[in-house]
């Protein structure tokens, strides 16, 4: 058995949504995107696990519609995956095993919009010229702002979430207009989680910064 017939099963419709029809992948990916987005905004370490498995799935919903910058975006998503993984179980210095949720450092900020900037231009040259892409710089846009997010979320930075927001706000409308719908409501609904994420993380944030307060006063 070749892994074009163990793939071509999951590329198969399953049902039709406003007339287009809706793949096991597109699914599966649904489901497995939700989970992970629902379990980074509560710091749960199983979210990179199902992260991975949700982009091996988009791999293949992305490459099939002509996304290529999304498709190969989510093999840098598995690479980033296993450093946000090691990092959220040995990044939080002696004595700790936890990684605190942090504020994006100016220079943080510098180097994230400068590699955005130059990600987006070069990404979209690159789709412009090699493939057959209908969409080269709203798909280098979204890319540039996911692999920025994922920096931030790696080392819990809570500026990360702003930055999911920010790329959702272009992903909805994007893969409804490449006829991914499931896959758009989806994005609707990360874009709902971002904001409960946002607030998680803040509250945790405040929380430990007026720990030492707390101590003083006392």
């Amino acid at each position: 058995m070749s892994l074009a017939d163990i793939l071509d099963p999951l590329q198969q419709p399953l049902v039709t949504v406003l007339g287009t029809p809706v793949s096991w992948t597109e699914v599966l990916g649904f489901g497995s995107g939700a989970l992970c987005v629902w379990l980074v905004a509560r710091q749960h370490i199983a979210n990179w696990p199902i992260g991975i498995a949700n982009n091996v799935f988009f791999i293949l919903l992305f490459a099939q519609a002509g996304l290529y910058a999304d498709a190969g975006l989510q093999i840098v998503f598995i690479t980033l995956a296993a450093y946000g993984w090691w990092t959220w179980t040995h990044g939080g210095g002696p004595g700790t095993s936890v990684l605190p949720v942090r504020r994006t450092t100016r220079t943080e900020w510098a180097w994230l919009f400068a590699a955005g900037v130059v990600g987006t231009a070069g990404l979209t040259l690159l789709l412009t010229r090699a493939t057959d892409s209908t969409v080269p710089f709203w798909d280098a846009l979204t890319t540039s702002l996911s692999l920025m997010a994922t920096y931030g979320q790696c080392r819990k930075r809570l500026e990360s979430w702003w930055l999911w927001i920010a790329a959702d706000v272009v992903y909805i409308p994007l893969y409804a207009h490449k006829g991914l719908y499931l896959t758009s409501v989806l994005y609707a609904g990360f874009l709902a989680l971002c904001l409960v994420g946002l607030r998680n993380w803040h509250r945790d944030l405040t929380a430990r910064n007026s720990r030492p307060l707390e101590a003083v006063t006392a």
